[in-house]
């Protein structure tokens, strides 16, 4: 091969890799967690002040936009439905290739589940590799969670996976996704108006100590290592849920060993009163997420915490934050819209469909 040919061969390899790119960002299937994740890349360099990881228990709870508004900082959910653990580190390298936050916010639901009870579907693994841009670091990411070296190949060119929605390739919503990088309304927070009631169960007295599941806390400890290592400053909590005696236990457990390496875990189901939590108003499902009222108490409540305990800077009236005013007014517009459905829901008896049991 002549050197000409050397040249026009890598060209030629370039572009294909990088049509495929393109392609494979526009076909991925629209929903809240691509938005979250192109809103993700849409934000400026640098500009992030707190980022919050883990599985559901952090995009519906903690508007972004009302932190922002009330509280002046920019918070940002990398946020999946059951997110495993393992993804944890690979989330972190993925933010810190384009944002700086002073501080991480880890919630820790997840860290109790078995995780064969997490890859029973593997759509939950999908839902943080089909949503990273391509990367080194999306393949090394790739390698931690699926297994299995054979299937590999569909989640490193996921365009297997999506290449039926070819014919949504025109559209505007679809188009607009070919870098990856469309800016999300509301800061990847979603809002719910859904009335789940249920009865708060108060383990606060619980004292005694159960193991984690043994994968989860190796998880833990090689999350740990990794912000030790890269000295990042980091705060893991507990959102509200209906907790459950055993849960507690590895609660636990699991605080041990977060507060022996120096890190704070904060177990927002003590603190219940503090909250204001109606239990019987402020869930969407019966217990497991809450809806627009309980975000809204949550998020005051954990943000006032974080600008107390961790010294988060009041940016508001800094130029370069329209996007962030704008989301604050849309959703003061879309929280009060959503309290007279979730008064009415009350009122009439209104209430979601009982959950699908899903691993806590």
């Amino acid at each position: 091969m002549t050197r000409k040919q050397a040249v026009q061969s890598v060209i030629f390899i370039a572009l294909f890799l990088y049509l495929l790119m393109t392609v494979t960002y526009i076909i991925r299937t629209n929903g809240d967690v691509k938005d979250r994740f192109t809103g993700f890349y849409a934000e400026k360099d640098n500009t992030i002040d707190v980022v919050m990881v883990g599985s559901s228990p952090v995009y519906p709870y903690y508007a972004a936009p009302m932190m922002w508004g009330q509280y002046g900082f920019r918070a940002y959910p990398i946020s999946t439905n059951l997110q495993r653990p393992v993804a944890a580190v690979g989330l972190l390298e993925e933010v810190r290739k384009t944002q700086t936050p002073s501080l991480y916010v880890f919630e820790m639901r997840m860290y109790t589940a078995r995780e064969m009870d997490l890859t029973n579907n593997m759509a939950y693994t999908r839902g943080v590799t089909d949503n990273m841009k391509y990367s080194w670091n999306r393949i090394k990411v790739i390698n931690a969670m699926v297994e299995d070296v054979s299937e590999r190949y569909t989640y490193y060119f996921d365009i297997f996976k999506y290449h039926s929605n070819w014919k949504t390739m025109v559209l505007p919503e679809q188009l607009a996704c070919f870098r990856y990088e469309k800016p999300d309304d509301q800061k990847g927070y979603v809002m719910t108006d859904e009335v789940g009631p249920c009865e708060a169960v108060d383990t606060s007295g619980i004292t005694e100590r159960l193991p984690m599941p043994e994968y989860q806390e190796e998880c833990l400890e090689n999350l740990l290592d990794y912000l030790e290592e890269n000295e990042l400053q980091a705060l893991f909590i507990l959102s509200p849920t209906v907790m459950e005696e055993e849960k507690q236990k590895m609660y636990n457990y699991m605080g041990d060993i977060i507060s022996g390496r120096g890190y704070e875990f904060l177990n927002m189901n003590d603190y219940y009163g503090e909250i204001g939590l109606d239990f019987a108003a402020d869930f969407s499902d019966y217990g497991g997420h809450v809806n627009a009222l309980g975000a809204e108490k949550c998020t005051a409540f954990l943000s006032g915490y974080l600008v107390e305990n961790y010294g988060i800077k009041d940016r508001r009236g800094e130029k370069g934050c329209e996007s962030w005013d704008a989301a604050y007014s849309q959703w003061l517009k879309e929280l009060e819209e959503a309290k007279v459905t979730i008064a009415k829901r009350i009122e009439e008896g209104d209430f979601a469909d009982a959950p699908v049991e899903e691993p806590e």
